[in-house]
């Protein structure tokens, strides 16, 4: 019988506990199920360790359980061994919605219980740090520096705080000074930049569409650069951003590619969430098909 391993982050609250209960009555339909709690990535990894003869692992909860689980599958090298479920119990749950999965917890253990998989991408950062939504610096990242205050009491609106918060900041802050290349080829334009973004997952932030066409199977990065600069048309990306349409306007380069480097004013960089120091030099490279997933 297929053997799963279900995920549960330690941290987790007693609400939770009756919602994975049911998720692990629905699971057992078809699958011998264990569950643990784990509090980290030394965690995951003796967790994985102490059991070679896994063929699946479930999380249960959002995007940085997500990265937590796919980092330590990298880590023992057990990426290629087993397959992944995903439960969305997080705050956000972007790459969730780019599998489409039911926001429902019970609904999406069902995916699993059907058994349809595909294979998903999966990027590594010049730090050989795995990311498996999206990474932004600019004003994304000041963003979701901002909504840390609100999260915990707000949850997905508390998102919506912070870039109001960085939006007033961020009229009239210059943008910054950067040399974007794809693929070896160097975008041409030059005005100031006040975001990068790459990913697999169209969704950051509890559901804005930073990168609306991607497709995390299809091999490929994609790649948002805006060039924004007067506080009109600052105001004007960040509503076309809640849209989904900014990919559209004149200000925007949108493109696809395998391998991204960014050097220049130092920003910060959220990658699946996780918030790190600025830095004045970003990479990150496309594995294709790096793991395997359940999906609906």
């Amino acid at each position: 019988m297929t053997r799963l391993l279900a995920i549960a982050n330690s941290g987790a609250g007693s609400s939770d506990d009756q919602v994975t209960d049911q998720v692990i009555r629905a699971l057992e339909k078809s699958y011998d199920v264990e569950l643990v709690s784990t509090g980290g990535l030394d965690d995951l990894k003796e967790a994985l360790a102490a059991r070679p003869d896994l063929d699946g692992v479930v999380v249960l909860g959002g995007d940085g359980s997500l990265h937590a689980v796919v980092a330590a599958l990298h880590a023992v090298d057990r990426l290629g061994d087993v397959t992944i479920g995903l439960v969305p119990l997080g705050t956000g749950n972007d790459f969730a919605a780019t599998l489409g999965l039911h926001p429902d917890a019970v609904s999406a253990a069902e995916v699993i219980v059907e058994g349809t998989t595909r294979q998903i991408d999966l990027i590594i950062d010049g730090t050989g740090n795995v990311v498996i939504n999206a990474a932004h610096i600019g004003i994304g990242a000041e963003a979701a520096a901002a909504a840390r205050p609100w999260k915990k009491s707000l949850g997905p609106a508390g998102y919506a705080v912070g870039a109001a918060i960085t939006g007033l900041k961020g009229l009239t802050t210059p943008g910054a000074r950067l040399k974007i290349s794809v693929d070896g080829r160097t975008l041409s334009r030059r005005s100031p930049v006040i975001q990068v973004a790459v990913g697999n997952g169209q969704f950051v932030g509890g559901g804005a569409p930073l990168l609306p066409q991607a497709d995390p199977s299809d091999g490929e990065l994609d790649i948002s650069v805006s060039y924004t600069e007067s506080a009109r048309r600052r105001i004007a990306y960040a509503f076309s951003v809640r849209r989904g349409d900014h990919h559209q306007r004149d200000d925007v380069v949108y493109l696809r590619g395998s391998h991204v480097t960014v050097d220049g004013d130092a920003l910060r960089c959220t990658s699946d969430g996780e918030l790190a120091e600025a830095s004045q030099h970003y990479e990150w490279r496309i594995v294709p098909a790096a793991l395997t997933m359940y999906v609906p």
